[in-house]
């Protein structure tokens, strides 16, 4: 299992830069998320090959890896333009991954629920275009549920991607994303992963309050009505994640014995504290990897 960290509160920081902070941090590998500089969000990749090839050098410098690369394209948007330019822009992420020496990538399934048919059609007409360069290149595709998307419900993924019956595509399980993966159920995060069994490849870790406490009104937001989702990325203990049955249910399901898995530190919610968070975060991990 690799352990790596999202360095999203860091992306003021020069890319060349990055490697040696993650390892000062206390991290040998990065999941390398939308930057203005390599790959934005929702927009063409930025990077070119003199540009891989200085950060693959401050990379071997540093020590560190690159142990996932998160793009986020509209390729299940009801847009046709915007699908076919997004998977113009998946095709050179892929490569840009490759070139890293790479072989892992994760997204989320995209579109608008409120256009869920439309935005299914549209996510397996990308992947027909998309699925067989994956295979050509061999890099695995890691896809999670979001709030927001056209899938938002964890079993759901699950069974959205046993559909596209490919040995490369698994689940990644988003703990800041639980009270939103269950619909209105009260289903828990155990029952998602043991749902998911092998599939489940990568977990993002940071905690969130579950919005829909105190008779939904933990939130509340304006006008009545509204469709807007909430939820936090914090750290570990801030929020209302059960961590105890998260890392339990792990190590049932050995997620730690697997050298494909990665666990990434996805806080965002401290700029103003990112150092002190990151390194947090990391202890905190460690203390539950040892623990179970």
């Amino acid at each position: 299992m690799k352990i790596a960290l999202d360095p999203y509160m860091f992306r003021s920081t020069p890319l060349l830069e990055l490697p040696a902070l993650v390892a000062e941090l206390g991290y040998d590998y990065i999941e390398l998320s939308p930057r203005e500089d390599f790959t934005p969000f929702f927009l063409h990749a930025r990077a070119g090959d003199d540009t891989v090839k200085a950060f693959k050098k401050a990379l071997d410098a540093a020590g560190v890896q690159v142990a996932s690369h998160l793009p986020l394209y509209r390729w299940s948007g009801p847009d046709e333009e915007e699908r076919q330019a997004a998977v113009r822009y998946w095709k050179r992420a892929i490569q840009l991954t490759v070139d890293l020496d790479c072989r892992v990538m994760n997204s989320e399934f995209n579109g608008r629920p409120e256009q869920a048919s439309r935005s299914e059609a549209m996510f397996w007409k990308s992947m027909e275009e998309l699925l067989p360069v994956f295979e050509r290149e061999g890099v695995q595709l890691r896809l999670e549920p979001h709030p927001d998307d056209f899938v938002e419900d964890g079993l759901v993924a699950i069974d959205m991607i046993r559909g596209i019956n490919s040995p490369l595509v698994s689940f990644l399980y988003c703990a800041p994303h639980t009270f939103h993966m269950g619909g209105n159920t009260d289903r828990n995060l155990a029952e998602i992963m043991r749902y998911a069994g092998p599939l489940l490849t990568q977990v993002h870790l940071a905690d969130s309050f579950d919005h829909r406490a105190s008779s939904g009104l933990r939130y509340i937001v304006n006008p009545p009505g509204s469709t807007a989702r909430v939820h936090q990325h914090l750290d570990i203990g801030q929020g209302e994640v059960d961590w105890e049955t998260f890392f339990s249910t792990l190590d049932e399901l050995g997620f730690g014995d697997r050298e494909d898995t990665v666990m990434t530190s996805c806080v965002f919610a401290w700029e103003d504290r990112a150092r002190d968070s990151a390194t947090f975060m990391r202890e905190t991990v460690d203390k539950y990897i040892g623990a179970w």
